[in-house]
C-alpha cells in the first residue's frame, strides 16, 4: 500500500473511527457480521457494516446529546432571526412581544402555517418551523418543556428515535394546522403563520402516552396524559396558541411510537433515519432562506 493509502487508512481509523476489519453489529437485526460482508446472513440487509462506520453510528446513538442539541439549535436560530429582523428587539416591554423577531425574519428562516405552506407553496416549512420561536417567553417555555421531557423519552425509546419523533411529529402538527387554515370557522381554523417547538413537544408526550399503554406502566401513562390535558387546556384558554399544531404533533408522536415500537431496543437504522431528519430540517431552513432571497 502506498504512503498516501496508509495515511488515509490511519485517518479513517483514528479520526473517523472507521473499522476496516473484524466484526460489527448489524444495524438492522443486531447480529454479528463481518465489516466487509455484502449482506447480513441473519436478516439479509445489504452492506451491514456501513463501510466500516457502523460502530461510529452506534456510539453516536449512545451519547449524541439530544436535549442540548435541540436547545442549542433553537437558541442559535432564535438569535439569527433577531439579528436579521432589522428593528430593535427591545421595541416592546410586553412579555408577549419582548425580544420578538419580525414576521419577515421568521418567514425568511422557515415559519410555517397556511400562508407559507398553501399560499406560497413552501411545503418544506413544516420541517423548519419546530426550530423557530416568536419571542423570548415563547422559546423559554418551549425549551423548558424539552428540558423536562427530553431526558425521559431518551431513556425510554433512545436518542435516535427521540430525534425522529421530535422532527416528524412537529411536521405532522404544522401540516395539520396549515390544512385547517382553509376552514374559516372560529375555534376550528388553523394558523396562517406558526412556529415553535410545542408541536414536537406534544409529539414527545404522545409517544410517552403510547409507551405507557403498551408497556403497562400506569404511572407513565397517567403522568403523560395529565401533562397533555394541562397543555391542551392552556392552549384553549390563552390567546394565540396553535392548538391544531399541538393536536397534530400529539397524534404524530403517538403514531410514530406505535411504528417504532419502543419496547424493542434501538437499532443503527434508527440513527441513520435520525440523521436524515436533522438534515431535512436543515435543508428546509436553507430552502426558506434561498427562496426568500430569490
Amino acid at each position: 500500500m502506498s504512503r498516501v493509502g496508509q495515511a488515509n487508512l490511519a485517518y479513517d481509523r483514528q479520526v473517523l473511527n472507521r473499522k476496516t476489519s473484524g466484526s460489527v453489529v448489524c444495524p438492522s437485526c443486531g447480529s454479528l457480521v463481518g465489516v466487509n460482508d455484502g449482506r447480513c446472513y441473519t436478516c439479509g440487509r445489504a452492506n451491514p457494516g456501513l463501510w466500516g462506520f457502523a460502530p461510529l453510528l452506534r456510539r453516536l446513538g449512545t451519547d449524541m446529546g439530544v436535549v442540548p442539541f435541540v436547545i442549542g439549535a433553537c437558541g442559535v436560530l432564535y438569535a439569527l432571526t433577531l439579528v436579521t429582523s432589522g428593528a430593535s428587539p427591545f421595541r416592546s416591554l410586553n412579555p408577549l412581544d419582548f425580544l420578538s423577531p419580525s414576521r419577515t425574519a421568521m418567514l425568511r428562516f422557515g415559519a410555517s402555517g397556511g400562508v407559507p405552506v398553501i399560499g406560497l407553496g413552501a411545503w418544506w416549512t413544516v420541517l423548519s418551523a419546530s426550530w423557530l420561536h416568536w419571542n423570548l417567553l415563547h422559546i423559554m417555555l418551549n425549551m423548558m418543556g424539552v428540558w423536562n421531557l427530553g431526558p425521559t423519552i431518551v431513556d425510554i425509546v433512545g436518542p435516535a428515535r427521540t430525534v425522529i419523533i421530535y422532527v416528524v411529529s412537529g411536521a405532522c402538527g404544522f401540516l395539520l394546522t396549515s390544512a385547517m387554515s382553509l376552514i374559516d370557522i372560529p375555534l376550528l381554523s388553523g394558523a396562517s403563520f406558526t412556529a415553535g417547538a410545542s408541536a414536537s413537544i406534544f409529539g414527545l408526550v404522545g409517544a410517552l402516552v403510547h409507551y405507557g399503554r403498551v408497556s403497562g406502566s400506569s404511572h407513565i401513562r397517567t403522568e403523560a396524559t395529565r401533562y397533555a390535558v394541562i397543555m391542551f387546556a392552556y392552549g384553549l384558554l390563552l390567546p394565540g396558541i396553535d392548538n391544531f399544531a399541538h393536536a397534530g404533533g400529539f397524534i404524530g408522536g403517538y403514531a410514530l411510537s406505535t411504528w417504532l415500537n419502543p419496547l424493542t431496543r434501538e437499532k443503527g437504522d434508527h440513527m441513520i433515519v435520525a440523521i436524515v431528519c436533522v438534515a431535512a430540517s436543515l435543508a428546509a431552513i436553507i430552502a426558506s432562506l434561498v427562496t426568500s432571497v430569490v
